[in-house]
């Protein structure tokens, strides 16, 4: 698995891959899931998160905290969560504290998984087996819940 450019600190990421690397014996399952999110703005909703194009992006449309839910029909193994973000580009819009949340449904959807994120550019990864790469998680749903954006803002 590839490691974040900048390092790792606990809980606390920083920097990211130009390239998304993953190691052979990982599979995608995002692709197995439905997706759902709290709001969008017209035009940026999941196909913009999913279609595999990094000039496209979800935008939410709501109050915080933004949630992404990710649901499967059968129960999956998970190890690893790959973001793309870029601080240069999204600016105040970039999360800063995202939380990954986990269960066999909504009624018991419990934290997995909580970083920080500091100026992130490119692929972020998070892995949920902590520093035991044999460790999953298993379940039918998988919640991205994006905490907080980053506090620089540019003024004009």
């Amino acid at each position: 698995m590839a490691e974040s450019s900048e390092g790792e600190e606990e809980g606390k990421l920083t920097g990211g891959d130009q390239q998304l690397v993953v190691d052979d014996d990982l599979h995608e399952m995002a692709k197995k899931a439905a997706w759902s999110v709290s709001s969008c703005k017209p035009g940026n909703g999941i196909l913009s998160l999913r279609d595999d194009n990094l000039d496209t992006y979800w935008q939410s449309d709501g109050a915080q905290p933004d949630v992404v839910n990710i649901q499967f029909q059968k129960k999956v193994k998970l190890q690893l969560v790959v973001l793309y973000v870029d601080f240069k580009l999204d600016e105040s819009y970039t999360p800063s504290k995202i939380s990954i949340r986990a269960g066999d449904g909504f009624h018991n959807l419990k934290e997995i998984k909580a970083v920080e994120l500091v100026k992130p550019t490119g692929w972020v990864y998070i892995s949920l087996s902590g520093s035991d790469p044999s460790c999953t998680w298993q379940g039918n749903i998988c919640e991205y819940f994006h905490v907080a954006n980053s506090s620089f803002v540019k003024s004009s």
